[in-house]
């Protein structure tokens, strides 16, 4: 369903809700949405990320506005603000390789329930945790990942929820869109019925119950490196 307003296609989110939320560093992510979460004030959020934007953009406003109880990322090095309330226990992580991120995040989506997989194997990610041998190598028994909501954000999308997206925001996207209970996604192009063709779709109708079309806010680069100018 089409919705016109970020209040509307946000409805039903709740305190405590599970989000999963695209993107990479903040490349693909769903912005509007993001700042239409925060104004809902909604609280104890579980959101599970690649990682938690920056100080001032995307995730980076939720923890801010306190509204995340638990992040499940497998990078958080642009965050001061994710730095001090873990370190002040304000905030609980669940860090996990990205790698793997991804392929819980595939399984949730395949409705596979859990996998095996050799990464994290003999270090502290793995205490406590059931491991097993296979071929004579160990592997770590890794859970697939579902969400109440996945917040998702695509190039293109017509009024039935088929979604193309454009180079690297085909990130954590189409995964996130499958594993969501939910799936809003926010489009900056709303394409007529049959403009896209079948195999441009990267994400079919079927996974997404909510689309809204959304201008772009802004090109952020979390951390710009330049080099240095030489002398003629």
């Amino acid at each position: 369903m089409v919705h016109s307003s970020i209040t509307e296609a946000l409805a039903g989110i709740s305190d405590g809700a599970t989000i999963m939320v695209g993107g990479f560093g903040l490349v693909g992510i769903p912005e509007n949405l993001i700042i239409g979460l925060r104004d809902t004030g909604v609280k104890n959020l579980t959101v599970i990320s690649n990682n938690c934007g920056v100080d001032d953009w995307g995730l980076g406003l939720l923890l801010a506005n306190r509204q995340i109880r638990k992040m499940v990322a497998s990078y958080v090095g642009e965050n001061r603000e994710f730095e001090r309330q873990y370190l002040s226990g304000e905030l609980e992580v669940e860090l996990v390789p990205q790698g793997t991120l991804a392929e819980r995040l595939r399984a949730g989506g395949a409705g596979i329930p859990a996998f095996y997989t050799p990464a994290g194997v003999g270090t502290p990610i793995a205490e406590g945790r059931e491991t097993r041998v296979f071929e004579g190598k160990e592997y770590l028994l890794e859970r697939g990942l579902k969400a109440d909501f996945a917040l998702i954000k695509a190039w293109r999308g017509d009024g039935l929820g088929n979604l193309k997206y454009r180079r690297t925001a085909q990130n954590f996207n189409p995964m996130m869109a499958a594993a969501g209970r939910i799936t809003i996604a926010e489009v900056e192009v709303l394409a007529a019925l049959g403009d896209l063709e079948p195999e441009q779709v990267h994400t079919p109708s079927i996974y997404v119950q909510r689309i809204i079309c959304c201008p772009h806010q802004e090109k952020r680069i979390e951390r710009r490196t330049v080099r240095k100018g030489v002398a003629p």
